[in-house]
């Protein structure tokens, strides 16, 4: 006698189940981060490239860059082998090696956070070429915007022992959360409150800020990028590595509280990492965009 067959409602209940019971990363920054580096950057793009940005967003976007940044987290069901490029894990020591440390479960190469903005960034080249382009170049911008935020959040390239922090259980003062969600979107959401009165505006106008006046000298840093040939993604990426090791995994063990002497020598690195994102998605698609200017230059502009 053939077994009962399970009902649809049993089936929804199983899968999803299924799905709150197995590992995943969290998402980068958190849809407020992504939104922020996304208003920066649209401050810094030149006339070519904003034109350019506003023929491939979708309606949806309203117009706005960074109404789409967060969408790549949004997607990451109906888009499984798009999970790894969200980030890259090191075997657990503070330096980051393409060859090494950027592929996916399977082993294939090219297959994290860096080999992503890379990959994307070819892809939007080809834009204003019907022969050369077969992508949908509306995807591949909003991919690109996304990863470049996520590149730099220091946990985004972490250890691959505790999947960037993920299995690293703390409390956020009395809120019990992992390491990752506490540099994804714990520090912003406090930050935000405590100096910015909840206001995502607020908090990116105050960054601006920063850029033109505390940041300055450091911005013409931010812009070098030597590899004429893609992306510095390479280098975004050694940066958070760093900086995953100096701030995030630092004096941190299981079952921690972080409370003031944490948050206030490690929301500072998160406030820059969002200003250096938006800076340099804005230099990323100025260099594809422009096409006025010369292929190694990375023009910053400021509307």
């Amino acid at each position: 006698m053939a077994a009962p067959r399970p009902q649809p409602l049993l089936l929804l209940l199983l899968v999803a189940l299924l799905a709150a019971s197995a590992p995943r990363r969290a998402d980068a920054w958190g849809k407020e981060g992504h939104i922020m580096v996304c208003k920066i950057a649209e401050r810094y793009l030149s006339e070519e490239a904003a034109a350019a940005v506003q023929d491939l967003l979708p309606e949806s976007a309203g117009g706005e860059l960074s109404t789409m940044c967060p969408w790549a987290d949004t997607m990451r069901f109906r888009y499984h082998w798009a999970s790894p490029l969200h980030y890259a894990n090191t075997p657990n020591v503070c330096n980051f090696n393409f060859s090494r440390d950027c592929h996916n479960s399977r082993g294939e190469q090219g297959m994290c956070v860096v080999g992503a903005i890379n990959n994307y960034t070819d892809q939007l080249y080809t834009y204003g070429d019907s022969s050369k382009s077969s992508y949908n170049l509306t995807e591949s911008l909003m991919f690109l915007a996304h990863f470049v935020g996520d590149v730099h959040q220091p946990l985004h390239v972490g250890y691959e022992e505790d999947e960037g922090g993920n299995t690293i259980m703390v409390h956020w003062y009395r809120r019990k959360a992992n390491l990752h969600h506490v540099w994804d979107v714990s520090i912003i959401d406090t930050v935000m409150k405590d100096f910015y009165n909840k206001s995502l505006d607020t908090m990116v106008d105050a960054l601006q800020t920063n850029l033109t006046e505390g940041w300055s000298d450091d911005v013409g840093h931010w812009e070098n990028c030597a590899n004429k040939e893609a992306t510095c993604a390479n280098d975004y990426a050694i940066e958070s590595i760093n900086l995953a090791c100096n701030y995030a995994y630092k004096d941190v063990v299981q079952n921690i509280t972080l409370g003031d002497d944490y948050y206030f020598t490690r929301y500072p690195v998160v406030e820059k990492r969002l200003a250096q994102a938006g800076v340099r998605l804005a230099l990323i698609l100025n260099r594809i965009f422009d096409k006025k200017k010369e292929a190694d230059a990375m023009p910053l502009y400021i509307q």
